[in-house]
Parts: structure tokens; C-alpha cells; sequence
């Protein structure tokens, strides 16, 4: 799969826009995305796999959607700047992903916060092998 991290910026509502660095792995039909955001920081101490997430992610051949979705995050102390992931999801070859038209919702102690991306993937969608 190419490119294995990817880059776009996020707007997340209340709690800001970010600069964000999505990376993925793959293996075999299954493959997994982490997002790492560089402006929206741990509002508290959040255990790890204690944030819900769900991305969703448009096929830019077929105009389908992937959802890439768990409860996953690293340890994070307040003030850490926002991490999910990995969260896993179904591909198939020739799945070209994208955030253009997609979305992010996570779940921090009940509180959903949603993130529309303000741009397509740089350098490129994720293409899956």
C-alpha cells in the first residue's frame, strides 16, 4: 500500500482545527489507521483504548466508504496532543482512500466530538494492495 502516511488538516468543532498525520498499515484485507492531531491536545489524562473513534473514509474510485473503527488510543496526559488509533477496517485491493467527504467522530468520557476534514489526503489517498 501507498503512501504509508498521509497528511490533512481537520476542523473539530469546539475544539478547534488541526494539522493531522494519518498512517496505515495493511495486511492483507485488514489494515489499520492511526491519526495524530498537532493542535488539539488531551483536554485530561485519557487511558489507553479508552477513546471510542470512528473514521470514515471515501473510495475515490467507486465514491463507497471504508469505516475504520475501535476503541483506541495510547496513554495521554492532559495537555498530549491527541492521538487515535490504530483503528482497523476492511480493504480491498485497488481501495483508493481519501478524507475528502469523509469523517472523524470520537468518544471522550461521553462527549462526541466530530472532525470534517478540510482537504483531501497530501501526498496522495491511501492505495490499498
Amino acid at each position: 500500500m501507498t503512501p504509508q502516511t498521509a497528511i490533512t488538516d481537520y476542523s473539530c468543532g469546539t475544539f478547534g482545527l488541526s494539522f493531522a498525520d494519518l498512517t496505515a498499515t495493511q495486511t492483507g484485507n485488514l489494515a489499520t489507521i492511526t491519526i495524530a492531531f498537532h493542535q488539539i491536545s488531551a483536554p485530561v489524562s485519557i487511558p489507553p483504548s479508552s477513546i471510542h473513534s470512528k473514521l470514515t473514509l471515501t473510495d475515490t474510485n467507486t465514491y463507497g466508504t471504508r469505516i475504520f473503527e475501535g476503541d483506541a488510543n495510547p496513554d495521554l496526559w492532559a495537555g498530549d496532543h491527541l492521538t487515535v488509533g490504530p483503528l482497523p477496517g476492511i480493504v480491498l485491493p485497488g481501495d483508493s482512500l481519501d478524507t475528502y467527504g469523509a469523517s472523524l467522530s470520537m468518544v471522550i468520557y461521553g462527549i462526541t466530538i466530530t472532525c470534517t476534514p478540510l482537504q483531501s489526503l497530501s501526498p496522495s489517498p491511501f492505495v490499498f494492495d
